[in-house]
């Protein structure tokens, strides 16, 4: 059976994925057998998401009445009820439901009642708290599909110390990583020094560390030295993976959803209030504005160093007329160059202009020219993919650490002639 669990957290408290480590524990101290438990994280740009979006799914061998109590039980104990926003759901279905649900709940948007449609079609069993959204999530989470996946170790905290301060040595993270990238990744952000795999919110998680498989993930979390944890759960995910970006064309951008969109860069990125960086894209008569917020840090020196006429792929989510960048990708660049009055040959001197088409004279020996001085500007662009520093990383983002995938070299190399070609999808 396929047990799902979702929206039993609150910006107060609590984690999904703690439920689903208890109820594992549950169920095989009930005799079911665990075949795995899956992390699946669901669209980031949902307004109604309380922090990650996650969702997750239990699969194992045993009598669904049984898990479906056991899994009701784990919830009613430990959700945040009190949280109006907090709206849980609880799915187990002995036969998974198709992807095309896990799919629309990544990308886009679905409602209660399409849940209920899927799940009532597989015959599953199923309760809603409240207004019933968890079984939105719950649902996604069993139908999941996770054709690329990666693996992530969640440590837990015992429950006097929900809420203090979380007593893990940060050096310990940073050899973690030093020993184990790059086969485990974003425990760290090297590059500015700050601790990324431990939380600061008022949860039951302790720390977390992802990588490529459970054997690296265990690897690395053998050098975090912490406060004694209550339990650890080791979950399949899709997060680094780059599920939720739809390959598009700007022109048909959606609020809401997150796309992988190639264009020329059509003019120089200004920096505005707060340092948050942006630059006009255009495709074909469509244009969009591109934002790399300050979080992003040293990422904005990639985007502060693009020219007009550079043809880039832009990743990121699509929210109020812009798109959020994620990871930027150089096709090809522009020639730069500088244009400014000539120096007179006479007397060294550089010249002004002498007004709109009468060219350049010399202030001093009244030398005249026609032509202007052109200066090619080196290029400290290369023709690679950029992204952001782990700090600032979106769970579903994949890291550059783990390849880039042949759909997005394609877009990037080659990109759509205006529109996306028709059934395109990266399923």
């Amino acid at each position: 059976m396929w047990i799902g669990i979702d929206d039993t957290d609150s910006p107060g408290g609590m984690c999904t994925t703690y439920i689903g480590a208890v109820l594992a524990r549950r169920l095989a101290e009930e005799g079911l057998r665990i075949v795995g438990a899956r992390l699946v994280r669901l669209n980031p740009n949902v307004i109604h998401k309380t922090r990650g979006n996650a969702a997750i799914a239990i699969e194992a061998d045993g009598d669904p009445e049984t898990g479906f109590t056991l899994a009701t039980v784990c919830v009613e104990e430990l959700a945040e009820f009190d949280d109006p926003k907090t709206n849980p759901g609880v799915v187990v279905a002995s036969v998974r439901p198709p992807p095309d649900f896990y799919y629309a709940a990544l990308r886009d948007y679905c409602t209660v009642d399409e849940a209920v449609t899927v799940l009532e079609a597989a015959g599953a069993l199923y309760r809603g708290y409240k207004n019933r959204r968890g079984l939105i999530g719950a649902t996604a989470a069993i139908s999941s599909d996770l054709l690329d996946l990666t693996y992530e170790l969640l440590a837990y905290r015992k429950r006097p110390a929900w809420g203090t301060h979380r007593q893990v040595d940060a050096a310990s993270l940073f050899r973690a990583e030093e020993e184990t990238y790059p086969h485990t990744w974003d425990t760290v952000d090297r590059e500015n020094a700050v601790v990324v795999g431990v939380p600061h919110t008022p949860d039951p998680v302790l720390f977390g560390i992802r990588g490529e498989s459970p054997a690296w993930v265990r690897e690395a979390r053998s050098y975090v030295r912490s406060e004694e944890p209550a339990c650890e759960q080791v979950y399949t995910t899709n997060q680094g993976t780059d599920a939720h970006l739809i390959p598009g064309s700007i022109a048909t951008l959606r609020e809401g959803r997150s796309y992988l969109v190639r264009g020329t860069v059509a003019e120089i990125a200004v920096t505005g209030p707060g340092g948050h960086v942006s630059f006009l894209l255009t495709d074909c008569g469509a244009e969009v504005r591109c934002m790399a917020y300050e979080p992003t840090k040293g990422f904005r020196d990639a985007v502060r160093a693009l020219v007009p006429g550079d043809v880039v792929a832009a990743a990121g989510s699509y929210k109020g007329g812009s798109l959020n960048l994620e990871k930027l990708g150089v096709a090809r660049l522009a020639d730069a160059i500088r244009i400014r009055p000539p120096v007179c040959p006479a007397c060294g001197k550089r010249m002004t202009s002498a007004g709109t088409g009468k060219g350049y004279k010399c202030r001093v020996c009244s030398e005249r020219s026609r032509e202007p001085e052109v200066e090619r500007i080196e290029r400290h662009l290369e023709s690679r993919w950029y992204e952001v520093p782990p700090t600032a990383r979106r769970h579903l983002a994949r890291p550059l650490v783990r390849g880039v995938p042949v759909w997005e070299e394609n877009v990037l190399q080659s990109g759509w002639e205006c529109d996306p070609p028709s059934g395109t999808s990266i399923k």
